[in-house]
């Protein structure tokens, strides 16, 4: 009698631990994020913050709703589209270079978690020399600042001139619609502490910046849109800012653009050609708004491009 009596408490026992189990609380978020990749001698780390959900169907342009919905479908995706945004930190062995810092508050609560994914990685934001901007919309240069102060007391900020001229622009802002003066009032918060405090060096087109990372101009999503080149030993890297946004579209028609561009048309041209190249020189790509770590590399396919993502390893210096 006594051992059924155990067996039962056994039994008992077990279904509650079952069912504990079963109750835990769903978490629903995942790490910081950052990944590394080696460059010849540069290390790489690829920041993540965070994701925004975009109605891509609505704001793709030189296509059509319907279209855009049906290529997403075919890669399992749909419309408003969960899109990454991506910082860049490169490790020189003598300088460490950012390159965008994320949107901080400026795109709502999804985003700014460049912060937590940078001290993940082993870095805080005074270690840095120099940041990169691509360009001045909020998601890229919205992490400049922290709290009314410089996020990056240490470092020097470096753009292009045009950027600069358009977008801190009192006039430009003053002709804007409405809904577009907080992307001028965005840029001139962020970026005019760094003027006050003389730590500003902007650059006009293409420019060599320290050895080893050189900017290029690809104008046409702003007046100042630039591209950074990345190499070593032989090894090269092309940080692509925002010359494109949906890979599922843009790969396959890379004519589609986006409502955000400055002159769509001038976009369309980069973007074709920085696809081009890419594909044919077989260098590694890192994109603001691929799917996060968003490094991989472009094959050319059929009219268009397929994208091959990095293979994942945790192992990346061995």
């Amino acid at each position: 009698m006594a051992q059924i009596q155990n067996l039962l408490l056994a039994l008992m026992a077990a279904s509650s631990l079952n069912a504990a189990e079963a109750a835990a609380p769903m978490v629903k978020t995942s790490a910081p994020g950052f990944y590394r990749v080696m460059l010849g001698d540069f290390e790489i780390t690829a920041l993540s913050d965070g994701t925004v959900s975009l109605p891509v169907s609505n704001i793709l342009t030189h296509t059509s709703k319907a279209k855009v919905e049906k290529t997403l479908a075919k890669s399992y995706l749909s419309s408003p589209l969960e899109t990454s945004v991506n910082a860049y930190l490169i490790n020189t062995g003598e300088k460490l270079v950012l390159v965008d810092t994320g949107a901080a508050g400026l795109f709502g609560p999804t985003l700014g978690h460049f912060g937590e994914s940078l001290k993940a990685a082993g870095y805080s934001p005074d270690q840095i020399d120099e940041v990169y901007i691509t360009h001045l919309h909020g998601d890229h240069m919205g992490g400049l600042m922290a709290g009314g102060a410089l996020a990056f007391p240490n470092a020097v900020l470096r753009l292009d001139q045009r950027d600069i001229d358009f977008w801190l622009s009192q006039a430009n802002m003053d002709a804007a619609p409405a809904e577009a003066k907080m992307y001028f009032q965005g840029a001139i918060a962020s970026v005019s502490p760094y003027i006050k405090a003389g730590k500003l060096k902007t650059f006009n087109g293409d420019t060599d910046l320290i050895p080893g990372i050189k900017a290029v101009s690809a104008n046409g999503h702003t007046a100042g849109h630039s591209i950074y080149k990345v190499q070593s030993k032989g090894q090269t890297l092309v940080l692509w800012g925002d010359l494109m946004h949906v890979a599922a579209v843009q790969f396959a028609e890379p004519s589609v653009t986006i409502q955000f561009d400055t002159d769509s048309k001038a976009a369309a041209k980069e973007r074709k050609k920085a696809y081009a190249e890419a594909a044919k020189e077989g260098y590694l790509i890192g994109s603001a708004h691929l799917s996060f770590p968003g490094l991989g590399h472009l094959r050319k396919a059929d009219k268009g491009y397929e994208w091959l993502p990095v293979n994942y390893s945790p192992m990346y210096g061995k």
